[in-house]
Formats: C-alpha cells, structure tokens, sequence
C-alpha cells in the first residue's frame, strides 16, 4: 500500500512544478460584534470568525537550528486554519506601527481585520478576527460586478487603496467612513497603462509613499509580470509631483508578489517563481527609493532567497515594523488558492542591516 501523498511531496512532484497608526486608530472605533459565521464560503456582511494557528518552530525544513537566511533571521511563522470556508486567498497585508493589529484583503473580494498576540517575540495566533466584503461605489459587494482578484493594498493615514488585479482597478476607501463597512470610490488611471496590463498578472503591489521621503505623496503600483518591450516589469506612479511609469529590471524568471517601504527610503520587493523542474522560488530584492522616477530601470541585489526546502508556500504579502528594542520585522503572508495542498502562512523576520 502506498504511504498517503503528503502536502509537501505533492508540491514537489508537481513543482517539478494607511499609516499603521491608522490601522490601530480605526480598528478600535466602537462597533457591534457579529457572532461567529457559519461554515459558508463567501461573506456578503461582516461577521465574526475563528482562526486557528499552528506554530512553525523553524524555517529550514532540514537544519531545525539554523536562523539565519540572507539578511533575514528567522522570528516565528504560524499555519493559519479556520472552519469559515472563506477565509484564505490573502494578498495583501499591512499592519500597524506595533505589528499588532492588522488590515487584510482577500483575492475573493473580502477583507479580514484583527490582531496578531504574541508570547515575548513569537507570534501565537490571531485574535478578534472578522471578515467583510469589499463594497463597491454602489455599496453592494465588488464581487457583484464581476471583481475578483483583490490583490494588493496600501494605506495612506484613514485613506486604504486596494488593486484589482483583472480588471485592472485601484479602489479607494475612506476608513473613517465605517471602518470595512465603507464603499469605495475608483482612482481613475490612463486607459494606455490598462492596455499594457495581461489580464491575469496586473496589478499586484501598492505603497504609498509617506512624508519625508523621495516622491512624497505617490502611489507606486507594481504589476506581477506586465512586461515593457525589453522583458522588464512595467511600475506606475500614481498622483503626487511626478507621475508616470517606470520599469522594474526582470531577471531569472521572477515575477513580482508585494512590495513595502522601509522608514530609510528603500523599497523591498516579494518576488515569486514556480516551474515544473525547478518548483517554487521566493525571493526578496532591495531597491534604492531615490533610484525610482519617471522613465527610470530599477534593480537591487536579493537579500533573501527560499524554495521547498523551507516552511514557505505562495507568498503573496509583505509589510514591515519597528519594535521597541529597534529591530525592523518583516511579516510575510501567503495565499492558500483556498486550494487542499497550499497553506496560509504567516512568517516573521528580523531584517538585519
């Protein structure tokens, strides 16, 4: 009899195959509790749910004891679980200055909000979660018109931005107008950059860029694998002084996942790959802010590289904050395809400068 196909061996042989003080601020606002969903699949109200957590106790599936990988040392990670069936398909993630509380959008058009509770520095689970539709200009939920593939998020103080990778569509949200419970207004964008956009690898990273910083005042929009004439990622600058598009240097088949801006003016890129030879490659990349403008190649050296020989799934997100003792913590979060042998992720690293 053959031993049952376990998640990883399955992997293998087919991989073969807002400011963060905004999110603590209108997270806190006074509003009913829903009680618990039921087991359903897609949510049209908010409602309260249960999300189970199992720890990851290290990242090396191989050396149990090693810490470090690249210029990242490996915190804490947990396998998120839960009986609402709706709860999967993160995309992106964005938390709070302390890495507590936290804003999450699913690619099925539904947002989870809540807090992550830690022992010492370790993450042990999820805690006052709850999931809400995205709403539309109309207030209906976006899924009703046919959006699907929530895939990137931004926050700008009580201001949310969220990408629509099919459609190619930034939606924005006022989050002092009911929290997840706001409708959204559409950010209009040159029908010429929608045309450059593959249906299905558009849209996949936003950041707005703070006070103090280079392009002050902009949203960067990333795609996944929109490609410019020389292979390169096709970038967007979105309002502020200096709109326009730039390019992302493409190399070893990487495809771009999620990005944020670190507080000294760098941009750290999540990248992805998947074949059927070599399987399933992430990796990190660190590009220079002051390197990106209109017209402009970016590129920077990978500070981080994984694939199946470590606890890392479809890693879709990526966020970071400062604790008190000075460390800067990057967050990684994956997206589980709501699929049997993919997993929701959620893994913290120290980036060691």
């Amino acid at each position: 009899m053959r031993a049952p196909l376990s998640r990883r061996r399955f992997l293998k042989l087919t991989a073969a195959g807002l400011s963060g003080a905004a999110v603590t601020q209108i997270s806190e606002i006074a509003h009913a509790r829903e009680p618990v969903a039921p087991d359903e699949f897609t949510v049209t109200a908010p409602v309260a749910i249960e999300v189970n957590a199992r720890p990851i106790p290290s990242f090396d599936t191989s050396d149990k004891t090693r810490v470090r990988f690249g210029a990242l040392e490996y915190r804490s990670g947990l396998i998120l679980t839960s009986r609402f069936r709706g709860f999967g398909g993160l995309s992106g993630f964005r938390l709070d200055p302390k890495g507590e509380r936290f804003v999450a959008v699913s690619d099925r058009g539904s947002w989870f909000t809540g807090r992550i509770v830690y022992k010492g520095r370790e993450m042990t689970g999820l805690d006052e979660v709850e999931a809400a539709p995205l709403l539309g200009p109309d207030g209906r939920p976006i899924t009703a018109r046919g959006w699907y593939d929530s895939e990137s998020l931004a926050l700008d103080g009580t201001l949310v931005y969220v990408g629509i990778e099919r459609v190619h569509r930034i939606l924005r949200y006022d989050f002092t107008k009911g929290f997840t419970r706001a409708r959204s207004e559409e950010i209009p964008l040159p029908p010429a950059w929608r045309r450059q956009l593959p249906s299905n690898k558009g849209l996949e990273a936003l950041m707005v860029v703070p006070k103090g910083l280079p392009l002050a005042g902009t949203l960067i929009a990333l795609s996944e694998r929109g490609l410019d004439a020389d292979g390169n990622i096709i970038a967007f600058l979105i309002g502020g002084k200096t709109p326009g598009q730039f390019s992302l240097r493409r190399t070893d088949k990487f495809e771009v996942s999620d990005g944020v801006l670190l507080p000294s003016g760098d941009l750290l890129v999540l990248e992805r790959k998947f074949s059927w030879l070599s399987g399933i490659g992430i990796r990190i990349r660190r590009i220079p802010l002051k390197s990106v403008g209109p017209g402009a190649l970016v590129d920077g050296p990978a500070i981080f590289e994984a694939d199946l020989g470590h606890e890392v799934d479809n890693m879709e997100a990526i966020d970071a904050h400062m604790t008190p003792e000075g460390d800067t913590v990057l967050t990684l979060v994956s997206d589980d395809n709501f699929s049997m042998v993919q997993r929701n992720l959620i893994l913290q690293f120290t980036l060691m400068e």
